[in-house]
């Protein structure tokens, strides 16, 4: 198991070097100067010029690609070229407001998902099961940006019972909560369904069935349990795709976490910081994902014999 984590976490170098290239090269061909943003729209020609020097910007491209991995392993990622701070000090000041985000969603997301898509399935072709799997295809299709300024719409504009952004209480978290998961829950509730129909048509389960096993038992400990390995695969995407996706939610209602930083980074041009928040986020759903593949280990022990 300890070869298995060193072994994934060794391959977690080329991902993040090859996420770390794609993005410095899209920054730096994008239109902009740093060094105008820096000195401001009166600087001059002059100023603006010995700052490009002196930050490296007239080197080429692979030099600078360099330099900036060269830093990155020694943990300086830069400092943010519109605040002056330290880029990973903004990212970790955020980081928890988007962590909580990404929880509540995930649990909504579980909380809905799991039991509906196990009723869809006992129930197959029954009125529960259309009715379900058609909000679950409502929930896959609608985008995000555009459920929450619905939700918006209706109970800030509308009812006026809940805020419409920014972080002034608890209650600020249950749009923009409700927005991540109904999306992760809609995928959940499909693969649930998916899973547990292979399952429960399976001659074990008919055998418990014969034997007198209370249909709970068989639902319960029999069918669900052998077909969490899919299950807990989907939860673990989810989670990594909310941590890192939740980019559109954010900016909607203006929400103090990374994504939302990262598309003010983008706008204003401040590779440092969206090269920083990328990177970060890349390592943390690697990471997402290094942990659902050790939680299989204990769902199912006949996969221990794969990490080795």
């Amino acid at each position: 198991m300890h070869k298995y984590i060193l072994k994934r976490l060794l391959l977690l170098i080329p991902v993040l070097l090859g996420v770390s290239f794609l993005v410095f090269s899209i920054m730096s061909f994008t239109p902009g100067d740093p060094a105008q943003l820096i000195l401001g729209e009166s600087a001059s020609k002059t100023s603006i010029i010995a700052l490009r020097e002196e930050m490296g910007l007239n080197d080429p491209f692979i030099l600078q690609y360099a330099r900036f991995v060269g830093n990155a392993v020694t943990g300086d990622f830069g400092r943010s070229y519109t605040s002056g701070r330290e880029v990973f000090s903004e990212i970790f000041s955020r980081f928890p407001n988007t962590l909580i985000l990404a929880v509540i969603g995930m649990i909504i997301a579980v909380l809905i998902g799991i039991p509906v898509g196990i009723i869809s399935a006992t129930k197959q072709y029954s009125l529960v099961d259309s009715v379900s799997m058609i909000g679950a295809l409502l929930g896959v299709a609608m985008p995000n940006f555009w459920l929450g300024l619905m939700l918006i719409l209706v109970f800030s504009v509308g009812l006026r019972i809940l805020p419409s952004g920014g972080f002034t209480g608890m209650s600020s978290l249950i749009l923009p909560s409700l927005t991540l998961g109904t999306g992760a829950a809609a995928i959940i509730t499909r693969m649930t369904r998916s899973s547990m129909l292979e399952v429960i048509r399976q001659d074990y389960i008919r055998t418990a069935r014969a034997k007198g096993v209370s249909e709970k038992k068989v639902i319960n400990h029999h069918a669900l349990k052998n077909a969490l390995i899919p299950i807990i695969t989907v939860i673990g995407l989810q989670f990594g795709y909310l941590l890192g996706g939740a980019v559109l939610t954010e900016t909607v209602y203006s929400w103090p976490g990374v994504g939302r930083l990262m598309v003010e980074a983008i706008r204003q041009k401040d590779t440092p910081t969206v090269l920083a928040a990328v990177v970060f986020l890349a390592a943390a759903f690697s990471v997402v994902n290094l942990m659902v593949d050790l939680v299989y280990a204990y769902v199912d022990p006949r996969m221990k014999s794969q990490y080795k």
